[in-house]
C-alpha cells in the first residue's frame, strides 16, 4: 500500500465539521488550543457551532480547515500512519506542507491566518463569485471566459478531467456559465466562496502574504508534496516565496496533481478534512486504475479507516 494524503481548500467547510474529533481525541482538541494561543482565533467555536456566522469568511474559513486538517493528522501519527506524498487543493497545499515538515506547525498556523485575512480584506471591492463547470473539457471552458465580453471571468481550478471552476466578477461568470451550457456543460454549479480568488485581481493580498513568507525559515523535505501552480513535485531548490506568492493568482492544476501522484504509484489515497470533493476528483482521475479511495472527516470515517489500512499492512 502506497499512500497519499489530500487535504481540502476553501468551500469544504460546513459547521459542526471536527466536532466529534474534538470531542473525543485529546491530540486533537491540543491542535486547537495550539491555533487560539498562536492566533488569538477560536476556531473551535467557529467551527463547531458559528454563533456569529464567520465559517464562511475567508478569514476564518482556512484556519479552520487547516486545523481540523492538523488534527487529523495528529490521530493519524498515533496510529502510525504516513503518507509518501501529499497534496493539497488552494489552502491545502499548506497542509502538505507542514505535514511534510517544510513549514513548522507554528508556522504554517501564523500565515494561513494572515492569507485569510488578506485574500479577505485585501480583495478588490465589488461582486465576486466562483462557479464549478462540469461536463466540458478544459479548452471549451477557457473559450466560454473568453466568449465574455463585459466583465472579467478566467478559468482558476482545473479539478479533474470534466470539472473546471471559473472566477470573476459575479455577473461575468453567470454569463460563462450559460455560455458553457450552450457549449454542452451538464452542470453549472455556484460555490460557497467569497472572492475572485487565484486571479490577478488578489495581486495586493499576494503582496502581503510575500512580505510574510520571506520572514519564515523552509525545512527539509520529509515527504513529496505536489505544487498547486503546475502539477509536479517540490524540489529542495524551489524558491518556496515565489512560488507560495502566485499560488494566490495562479490556477490550481490539481487534474495533474492526481496525475502526479498516480504516476508516483499511489494506490491510497486519504483526503484529511471537510468533505469529500477531493475524493470524487481521483474517482474521476482514476478509472483505469485500482486505488482506494478514502476520506477521514468524522469518529467514524476515522475509525474505520485506520483499521481498513492496519488490516492491510497485517495481511
Amino acid at each position: 500500500m502506497k499512500i497519499g494524503f489530500l487535504f481540502p481548500g476553501q468551500g469544504s467547510q460546513f459547521v459542526g465539521m471536527g466536532k466529534d474529533l474534538y470531542e473525543k481525541y485529546e491530540c486533537f482538541r491540543n491542535i486547537y488550543e495550539k491555533a487560539k494561543s498562536l492566533t488569538g482565533i477560536d476556531v473551535a467555536e467557529i467551527s463547531f457551532e458559528d454563533s456569529q456566522n464567520r465559517l464562511n469568511q475567508t478569514k476564518y474559513t482556512q484556519i479552520c480547515i487547516l486545523v481540523m486538517s492538523l488534527g487529523i493528522l495528529e490521530i493519524l501519527k498515533q496510529n502510525d500512519i504516513q503518507a509518501s506524498i501529499s497534496a493539497g487543493l488552494s489552502l491545502g497545499e499548506y497542509s502538505a506542507l507542514i505535514y511534510s515538515k517544510v513549514l513548522n506547525i507554528e508556522e504554517g498556523i501564523k500565515i494561513v491566518k494572515n492569507r485569510g485575512e488578506y485574500m479577505q480584506e485585501l480583495a478588490p471591492k465589488g461582486e465576486w463569485s466562483m462557479t464549478a463547470i462540469i461536463g466540458l473539457d478544459d479548452e471549451s471552458v477557457e473559450t466560454a471566459c473568453s466568449k465574455v465580453n463585459d466583465g472579467f471571468v478566467v478559468p482558476v481550478n482545473y479539478n479533474c478531467v470534466g470539472q473546471v471552476v471559473i472566477s470573476g466578477e459575479k455577473k461575468a461568470v453567470e454569463e460563462a456559465g450559460k455560455i458553457a451550457k450552450e457549449l454542452g456543460a451538464k452542470l453549472v454549479k455556484p460555490l460557497n466562496t467569497s472572492g475572485p480568488f487565484h486571479t490577478e485581481k488578489l495581486i495586493e493580498s499576494a503582496e502581503a502574504l510575500k512580505n510574510d513568507l520571506e520572514k519564515i525559515n523552509y525545512n527539509k523535505f520529509s515527504s513529496k508534496v505536489v505544487k498547486n501552480i503546475d502539477g509536479n513535485l517540490y524540489n529542495e531548490n524551489d524558491n518556496f516565496v515565489e512560488i507560495l506568492t502566485k499560488h494566490i493568482i495562479s490556477p490550481v492544476r490539481f487534474s495533474k496533481s492526481i496525475e502526479t501522484m498516480l504516476n508516483d504509484g499511489v494506490d491510497t489515497f486519504i483526503e484529511i478534512g471537510p468533505g469529500k470533493t477531493l475524493s470524487g476528483f481521483v474517482k474521476r482521475m482514476s478509472k483505469d486504475k485500482q486505488v482506494n479511495i478514502l476520506n477521514i472527516s468524522d469518529v467514524e470515517s476515522l475509525e474505520k479507516n485506520i483499521n481498513f489500512i492496519k488490516e492491510d499492512k497485517n495481511e
